[in-house]
């Protein structure tokens, strides 16, 4: 039986360089999706319902392909860093997480759309972040520009320079992409990456 085809809902590099480390072909395709929370939705929430929300975006345009939606929200006690788009809101940002630990949490989906069934999972990563001056963040912002980075943490770049400690189940998930919750959901749709 041949394998559904398979389309990444992003137009995150990040996450389609994650992707084509499990060898599996895939196209991608722009969820064009407002990335906003609701109001009183809980950033695991948020990050779940946005990651669905992709997937279905593109879903009418890829009738029978199995497709991936991925979203993150990067949270500390209440506060939601987003994207921060500029380098004084990437520079706020890191100051105020600075020797502090938040919680990145990444909302997957693996929606059929022949059939309709999504497949979610949430997945936390706690980051704790070094005690870094004004100096050492702003040269790290000049150096790498992570201004499309939930929470500036570029950390597949320079960005690993600013982390002390990450907590989580999947390495990957902090870039953007949870590879083991995605294997987990792939089996369940009978796709094998082996």
């Amino acid at each position: 039986m041949p394998k559904p085809q398979l389309i990444l809902a992003s137009t995150s590099p990040f996450r389609r360089v994650l992707l084509t480390r499990l060898g599996l072909p895939f196209e991608t395709a722009n969820p064009a999706v407002d990335e906003a929370l609701l109001a009183d939705e809980s950033p695991e929430a948020g990050a779940l319902r946005l990651s669905e929300a992709k997937a279905r975006a593109v879903a009418s345009s890829h009738r029978d392909a199995l497709i991936i939606g991925s979203d993150q929200v990067a949270c500390l006690d209440g506060q939601i860093f987003g994207k921060p788009g500029t380098h004084d809101n990437a520079l706020r940002q890191l100051q105020v997480m600075r020797g502090r630990r938040v919680n990145f949490f990444t909302g997957l989906c693996l929606l059929n759309a022949r059939t309709g069934n999504a497949h979610q999972r949430g997945v936390a990563t706690l980051v704790t972040f070094r005690n870094l001056t004004d100096e050492e963040i702003e040269s790290y912002l000049h150096k790498e520009k992570p201004y499309n980075c939930a929470g500036s943490a570029k950390s597949e770049g320079l960005g690993i320079a600013l982390i002390a400690r990450i907590d989580g189940e999947d390495p990957n998930a902090l870039i953007g992409l949870p590879l083991i919750a995605l294997c987990d959901l792939l089996r369940i749709e009978n796709v094998s990456v082996f």
